[in-house]
C-alpha cells in the first residue's frame, strides 16, 4: 500500500513538472516567432525557425539512444531540462538571427535527448496496469497547455515584451528540473558507460534491427502511428495558407479554430481519464485514428468556418484517444532496456519523413491547388487509419493488447474454478 501510495505521489510530480514545461514551451513558441519578426521583419526567418527542430532531430536522434539507454535517466532529464533553460535565458540578449538560430539548434538537441529519455523513465516508474490513465493525464495536461499557453503569451504580449514570454519559458524549465530532483533514480551510476565508443552505436543499431525483425508487428503499428503524424503534421504546416487563401478565413477566425481544436483536445483527454479503465488499448487506437482521420478530411472538403470547426473539433478530441493507446501499446511491448534507443531510432526516422512531406506539400501547392493536395494527404491518412484498424483487431494479435487487468481477472478466475 505505501509503496503505490509514493507511486501515485511520484507521477503527480511527473506530471506536474510535465505540465509546467509544456505550458512554458506554448508561451515561448508565440514569442519566439514575434521576437524574430520583430528583429528581422521577414517572414522567411521566422519560417527558419521551423527548421531547427527536425534538423537536430535528425542529427541527434540515430545516436542519442545509445546513451539514454545507458545514462541516469532522471539525472540527464533534470540536465537537459537546466541547459534548456540557460539557452532561453539567454535567447533575447541575442543581437544576431543566426545565434538564434544556433541556440535553437541546440535547444532542439536537448529536447531529442529529453523526449525519448522521458518515455523510458515513465515507462519505468509508472506500473503496467497504471500506464494507460496516466497517459491519459498527460494528454489532458499537454492539450491544456496548448489551450492556456498562447492565449497567456498573447496577454503577456500586450502587457510586457516578447523577452518576459521567454524567461517565462526558461524558469518552467528550471522549475521541472527541481521537481524532477523530488523522484526517484530507477538505474545506479554503475549502469553508465566509462566511455562511448562508435562500437557501441554499431551495436545498439544491431539491436534495434534485431527486435524489429523479432517482434515486427510491435514496430508495425508504432511505424503507422509515426506515419500518421507526419503526414499530419504536414497538413498542419498548411493551415494558415489553406485557411486564409483557399477559405478566406481571417486571422481572428484561423486563432479561433486553434482555440476550439484545444479546447476539443482537452475534452477528448478528459474523457479517456475517466474512461481509461473501461477503454481498452485497441478501442483507443481504433477509435482514435479513425475519427482523426475523419477529422483531417472533413476539414479538407470544407468550404466555410463551421465545417472547418466541425473538423477541428473530431480530430481535437479524438487525438487524446490515439496518443493514450500508441503510448500505452508501445511502453507495454517495447522492453524498457533498448526503449531509447527504439525511440530515438525511429524518431530519427519520423524527423526526416516529416522535413520530406512538408516540403513536398508545399512544392505541390505550386503546382496544383493547395486544396487537391490536403485532400490527397486526408484520404491517405484515412487509409492508414484503416490498415491500422484491420491490425489492431486480428485475433491472433490479442496478446499483444492484454493489460494488466485482465491478467488478474483471468488469474482469479482460474483459482475460483480450482
Amino acid at each position: 500500500m505505501i509503496a503505490i501510495q509514493k507511486t501515485k505521489k511520484h507521477a503527480w510530480i511527473l506530471l506536474v513538472g510535465v505540465g509546467i514545461s509544456s505550458f512554458g514551451d506554448f508561451i515561448y513558441l508565440v514569442a519566439i516567432n514575434i521576437l524574430v519578426l520583430q528583429m528581422t521583419g521577414s517572414a522567411a526567418a521566422v519560417a527558419g525557425l521551423w527548421i531547427m527542430g527536425p534538423a537536430a532531430s535528425i542529427l541527434t536522434k540515430f545516436w542519442s539512444g545509445s546513451l539514454i539507454d545507458r545514462l541516469n535517466k532522471r539525472r540527464l532529464m533534470i540536465l537537459t531540462d537546466v541547459f534548456r533553460g540557460v539557452l532561453v535565458t539567454v535567447i533575447p540578449f541575442v543581437n544576431s538571427l543566426w545565434l538564434i538560430y544556433c541556440c535553437l539548434f541546440f535547444l532542439s538537441v536537448a529536447k531529442a535527448f529529453f523526449e525519448p529519455t522521458s518515455i523510458s523513465y515513465i515507462t519505468g516508474l509508472i506500473p503496467k496496469q497504471q500506464r494507460k490513465q496516466f497517459n491519459s493525464f498527460r494528454s489532458l495536461v499537454t492539450s491544456g497547455a496548448f489551450l492556456v499557453g498562447p492565449a497567456v503569451a498573447g496577454v503577456l504580449l500586450m502587457i510586457t515584451t516578447a523577452s518576459i514570454a521567454i524567461w517565462l519559458n526558461a524558469g518552467s524549465f528550471f522549475l521541472s528540473a527541481l521537481l524532477l530532483t523530488l523522484l526517484p533514480n530507477l538505474t545506479s551510476s554503475e549502469d553508465a558507460p566509462k566511455s562511448f565508443a562508435w562500437t557501441f552505436l554499431i551495436e545498439d543499431w544491431k539491436h534495434v534491427t534485431d527486435f524489429s525483425k523479432s517482434h515486427a508487428y510491435v514496430i508495425a503499428i508504432y511505424l503507422f502511428a509515426q506515419l500518421f503524424m507526419v503526414i499530419a503534421l504536414g497538413m498542419d504546416a498548411q493551415e494558415v495558407v489553406f485557411t486564409q487563401q483557399v477559405l478566406g478565413l481571417s486571422e481572428a477566425e484561423f486563432g479561433l479554430l486553434i482555440s476550439i481544436t484545444g479546447a476539443g483536445s482537452i475534452v477528448g483527454a478528459a474523457v479517456v481519464s475517466i474512461l481509461a479503465k473501461k477503454l481498452s488499448i485497441r478501442m483507443l487506437l481504433a477509435s482514435g485514428y479513425l475519427m482523426v482521420a475523419a477529422g483531417y478530411v472533413i476539414y479538407a472538403f470544407s468550404f466555410s468556418f463551421w465545417s472547418v470547426a466541425v473538423g477541428f473539433i473530431i480530430l481535437g478530441f479524438f487525438n487524446a484517444f490515439s496518443s493514450t493507446g500508441t503510448m500505452t501499446f508501445y511502453q507495454n511491448n517495447v522492453p524498457l532496456s533498448i526503449m531509447g534507443r527504439i525511440t530515438s531510432v525511429y524518431g530519427t526516422l519520423q524527423s526526416l519523413l516529416q522535413v520530406i512531406f512538408i516540403l513536398l506539400i508545399g512544392f505541390t501547392g505550386d503546382l496544383v491547388p493547395l486544396r487537391y493536395s490536403i485532400i490527397a494527404a486526408s484520404l491517405l491518412i484515412v487509409a492508414l487509419s484503416l490498415i491500422k484498424t484491420v491490425l489492431v483487431y486480428q485475433p491472433s494479435r490479442y496478446k499483444y493488447f492484454i493489460e494488466e487487468s485482465e491478467t488478474n481477472d483471468q488469474t482469479e478466475k482460474v483459482l475460483e474454478e480450482g
